[in-house]
C-alpha cells in the first residue's frame, strides 16, 4: 500500500497573514489542495495530513478532500520539527507500506514526480529514498554526497559542509520515500538533541544509513517542482509557474491563448478546441466554454457554461448559462442565474440578472433585464428597465415571443407583455399588454409657446 504523510503544521510567520500558510491560494485553489491532489493522482491510497497552527481552518477548508487529518500538539510543552510532525501518523503506517513524505507548501510538485520517486524506490529495493535536485545556486541547502556507485552516502547541511562539499550542486529537497516498518523504527530512535531542540526527518536517513540499510537518491527532472512557498514573493512565483502550466495545457489541447502571460485560467476550467482567449481574460471556477468561441480582452467568466461559437467582449459573466452563437458585449454583465438561448445579442452596458431570454432575442445597449422571462425574437430597446424591486420584495416580468420593447421603457413588475405586444418608446407599463397590441403609457406632448421669454430665461432679449 502507498501512504503519504503531508506536513502542514508550520506557522508560516513570513507570510504575515491571519490565514494559515497552506490555505493561501495559487490559481484559485489552496496550495495544500495541489499537494493532496498530486499525491492521490500518483496512486497513493491513504493520505494523512499533519496540521497544527490554524488546523481547524485547514480541516474545514479541505473537508471534501478525502484526506485524514492528524493534529500536531503545539505549545511550549511540545517539540517541533519535521520528524515530530511525521510521528503524528506513526500509528497509521503499515509495515509493508511505501510511505512518501510531502510538504504542504510545495504546490508545484506533480503526481508524475511522486509516482516516479516511488517506482524508483521500489525497483531498486531501497529502504529510504531522498528526492534531490540540481540547483545553480545551492546556498543554504543540504548537499547530497554519493558514493562511487551513485548511492547516497550522506546529507551534509550547508553550514557543516567542507570546501569540496560546498561545490556540490545536488541538494536535498526534503521529500522522501520510506519502507513503512523502517520509517516507524527510525522515527522511534530520532531525538531533538540539537541547537533548535527539534526532531528532524533527515535523522531518519542518517539512522538507516548508519545501520546498514539501503538508502538511495532520486534526481528530479525539473527543480522548480520543489520550490517552497514561505512568503508572498514566493507565492507570486508559484502562481506564475502554475498559470503557465495551466495555460500551456489548454494550448496543447487546441485552444488559442493570445498572450498566456496575461491570461488567468483556473485549473479545472474546460475549454473546447479552436476557441480563442484574448489578453486580460479571467476564467474561474467550474466554467465550461465550448468550441469556436472568442473570449475578448478583459472579460471575466465565473462558474458559467458557455456554448459553441459564442463571442464575448470585455464583459462579465457569473454563474450563468449562454447557449450557442450568442454575442455578448462589450461591457455587458450577466449576473447569477441568467440563461441566454441561442443567437442572442446582449450589447453595450446591458445587465441581465436572474432571467431567461429566448432564442434570437436582443438587447443592443443600455438596458437592465432583472427577474424576467423573455421569449423568442424579442427586441429590447435602449434604456429599457425591468423594474423588479419595490423596496421590500422582488417580482418577475414576462415578455412573450415576438414582443417589442421600445427605448426608455419601464416594465414595472409583476407585469406580462403578450405575444407580438408592442410598447411605444418612453412608456411606463404597469398593466398587461395584450397580444398584438400597441401600448402607449406616457403623457400627451404639450408645447407652451413663449414660455422661455415669460420666465426670463432668454438672455439675448
Amino acid at each position: 500500500m502507498n501512504i503519504s504523510i503531508i506536513l502542514a503544521a508550520g506557522e508560516g510567520t513570513r507570510m504575515k497573514s491571519k490565514l494559515p500558510k497552506v490555505l493561501h491560494k495559487v490559481c484559485g485553489k489552496p496550495i495544500l489542495e495541489y499537494v493532496i491532489n498530486a499525491s492521490k493522482n500518483a496512486d497513493v491510497e491513504k493520505n494523512y495530513c499533519i496540521v497544527g497552527h490554524g488546523g481547524e481552518m485547514v480541516k474545514e477548508a479541505l473537508k471534501d478532500s478525502q484526506v485524514v487529518f492528524k493534529t500536531q500538539p503545539i505549545g511550549e510543552d511540545y517539540p517541533y520539527g519535521t520528524g515530530y510532525a511525521a510521528m503524528q501518523a506513526i500509528d497509521h503506517i503499515e509495515d509493508d507500506s511505501t510511505v512518501v513524505i510531502l510538504y504542504a507548501d510545495t504546490p508545484l510538485i506533480t503526481d508524475r514526480t511522486i509516482q516516479k520517486l516511488m517506482e524508483y524506490h521500489k525497483e531498486n529495493k531501497y529502504d529510504g529514498t531522498v528526492l534531490t535536485a540540481y540547483l545553480d545556486d545551492p546556498t543554504g541547502y543540504g548537499r547530497i554526497v554519493r558514493d562511487g556507485e551513485g548511492h547516497i552516502l550522506k546529507i551534509v547541511e550547508h553550514k557543516d559542509a567542507t570546501e569540496e562539499e560546498i561545490k556540490i550542486k545536488e541538494i536535498n529537497s526534503g521529500i522522501y520515500c520510506f519502507n513503512g516498518r523502517l520509517l516507524k523504527y527510525a522515527l522511534g530512535k530520532i531525538d531533538n538533541d540539537n541547537a533548535q531542540g527539534e526532531y528532524y526527518i533527515t535523522d531518519v536517513i542518517k539512522i538507516l544509513k548508519e545501520e546498514g540499510h539501503k538508502v538511495g537518491a532520486y534526481l528530479i527532472e525539473d527543480s522548480v517542482e520543489i520550490h517552497g512557498m514561505n512568503s508572498r514573493v514566493e507565492l507570486a512565483f508559484c502562481e506564475k509557474v502554475m498559470r503557465r502550466r495551466i495555460n500551456e495545457s489548454y494550448m496543447m489541447e487546441g485552444v488559442t491563448i493570445i498572450n498566456p502571460e496575461n491570461t488567468y485560467i483556473e485549473k479545472g476550467v474546460k475549454i473546447g478546441i479552436d476557441s480563442i482567449i484574448y489578453p486580460g481574460t479571467i476564467i474561474t471556477g467550474d466554467t465550461v466554454i465550448g468550441e469556436d468561441c472568442i473570449v475578448g480582452e478583459n472579460s471575466r467568466i465565473e462558474n458559467s457554461k458557455i456554448g459553441d461559437k459564442v463571442e464575448i467582449y470585455s464583459s462579465t459573466i457569473t454563474e450563468s448559462t449562454v447557449d450557442d452563437e450568442c454575442h455578448i458585449g462589450p461591457y455587458a454583465h450577466l449576473r447569477p442565474n441568467s440563461h441566454l438561448g441561442r443567437n442572442i445579442k446582449i450589447g453595450n452596458f446591458v445587465e441581465v440578472k436572474n432571467s431567461t431570454i429566448g432564442n434570437n432575442s436582443k438587447a443592443g445597449h443600455l438596458a437592465y433585464i432583472g427577474d424576467a422571462d423573455v421569449g423568442k425574437n424579442v427586441n429590447i430597446g435602449c434604456g429599457a428597465i425591468f423594474v423588479n424591486y419595490n423596496g421590500r420584495s422582488k417580482f418577475r416580468s414576462v415578455v412573450e415571443d415576438n414582443a417589442f420593447i421600445g427605448s426608455n421603457c419601464n416594465l414595472v413588475a409583476p407585469v406580462v407583455v403578450k405575444e407580438w405586444g408592442y410598447i411605444a418608446a418612453g412608456s411606463t407599463i404597469t398593466d398587461e399588454v395584450e397580444k398584438g397590441s400597441l401600448s402607449i403609457a406616457r403623457a400627451k406632448q404639450v408645447n407652451k409657446k413663449g414660455w422661455v421669454d415669460k420666465k426670463g430665461f432668454n438672455k439675448d432679449k
